[in-house]
């Protein structure tokens, strides 16, 4: 079984390789097409193309901050697998073990502009048979798999078909030497054929040290309800990180502490306890919701390799989803690592009051920051009585 930290770091890797980059991530990305004109899919004439993948959203996300990440899959050799590659690469992610097939598509697919919450949105997927639900086991390059410090994976991958799910099973399987797992359940329910198939995921949840799931997730695929009853019943992972929308997040952290009983070593036992830590949401002017949770495991895994406190991680994920609640596309660039530390440190009063909208990251890049209020300022530090929002 792997090492763990306390503290809820990166795992020791005892006889393992050293790691060459921060975080690998493997799954299936797909082109997106985003429709410039609100309305149904069948009333839309034109569309935006983009990319879209949770697993290398956050490896983007990751890249863009000054993380080494990595993208591992199987993409059809087409144009649009070649579109994928190229767009992946100018973020900053290597891709350099990205394989190619030659008798299956890269997946597409198509929304609409609405929130995924309204009944009033539509996704069309395009993935079916796709070259990335052909990955299998077999075919892993483990080296480059396990060649990071991280390697996160999301529950989509294991939805694709069932060479998919066996690959995700060995994946997760605790073995010496593996970096540290962190797992994003992703539930989607349309790829699912049945609802009780969902259950896997927790199987898969139960072999990570880090685990990502929203209240909902774990209440629809899983029957269960609250923070507290998704954290009975998935003790295994050293980190438990809660989703719960609006409200905000909430980390269990598994602490292990061996101690004597008897006086004798024979009579050790090992004392397993967990604390949480809840940290409320930001208050954000909402674009889209589309890419929110891949950000915010993006910038919770930054704040991880930082080895920053679990209560800093947790508002590094918020400020980084914050970042994507505020674009209309999935992937969004995230707030320079300087800016988003000095939010982070905020007081609880004023994280409470900070309010960002769209343009928020760019108004920080260009020289403009927000104080401690949750207002805007300028390069001089005077403020203005107005929100975060378009520079």
């Amino acid at each position: 079984m792997t090492g763990s930290s306390n503290a809820g770091g990166i795992p020791a890797r005892d006889g393992a390789p050293a790691p060459d980059v921060d975080v690998v991530c493997l799954g299936e990305s797909m082109v997106t097409f985003l429709p410039r004109l609100p309305g149904r899919l069948a009333d839309v004439p034109t569309f935006d193309r983009a990319i879209g993948g949770a697993e290398s959203n956050v490896a983007c996300t990751l890249a863009r901050t000054g993380h080494s990440a990595r993208w591992i899959s199987r993409i059809g050799a087409d144009g649009f697998g070649d579109h994928l590659l190229a767009a992946i690469a100018d973020c900053g992610v290597d891709v350099t073990h990205v394989r190619r097939d030659p008798l299956r598509p890269t997946g597409i697919y198509f929304r609409t502009a609405g929130d995924r919450a309204t009944d009033t949105h539509e996704v069309a997927y395009y993935r079916a048979g796709s070259a990335a639900s052909a990955m299998t086991a077999a075919h892993l390059d483990r080296d480059a798999v396990h060649s990071g410090r991280i390697l996160h994976l999301s529950g989509i991958t294991a939805a694709l078909s069932e060479d998919c799910l066996g690959l995700m099973r060995e994946l997760t399987a605790r073995h010496p030497g593996r970096p540290l797992l962190s797992f994003d359940v992703n539930y989607r329910p349309c790829l699912w054929r049945e609802p009780s198939q969902a259950r896997a995921l927790l199987d898969l949840a139960r072999g990570a040290d880090l685990v990502f799931v929203g209240d909902d997730e774990a209440r629809d695929a899983w029957g269960l309800h609250g923070a507290q009853a998704i954290s009975e019943a998935l003790p295994e992972p050293n980190l438990l990180v809660v989703k719960q929308g609006k409200r905000g997040a909430t980390v269990f952290r598994r602490t292990t502490k061996t101690g004597a009983r008897d006086g004798g070593a024979a009579g050790e036992r090992a004392d397993v306890t967990r604390t949480a830590t809840f940290v409320p949401s930001l208050n954000v002017d909402l674009v889209a919701a589309t890419g929110a949770g891949d950000a915010f495991a993006a910038g919770f895994l930054s704040a991880t390799l930082r080895a920053l406190p679990v209560r800093t991680r947790i508002r590094h994920g918020h400020l980084w989803a914050a970042a994507a609640l505020t674009v209309p596309g999935d992937l969004a660039t995230p707030p320079g690592r300087a800016h988003a530390d000095r939010l982070a440190d905020l007081d609880d009063a004023a994280w409470e009051r900070l309010h960002l909208g769209p343009g928020w990251t760019e108004a920080a890049a260009s020289g403009r920051r927000v104080d401690a209020s949750g207002r805007r300022a300028d390069a001089s530090g005077r403020t203005a009585d107005e929100e975060v929002g378009t520079p």
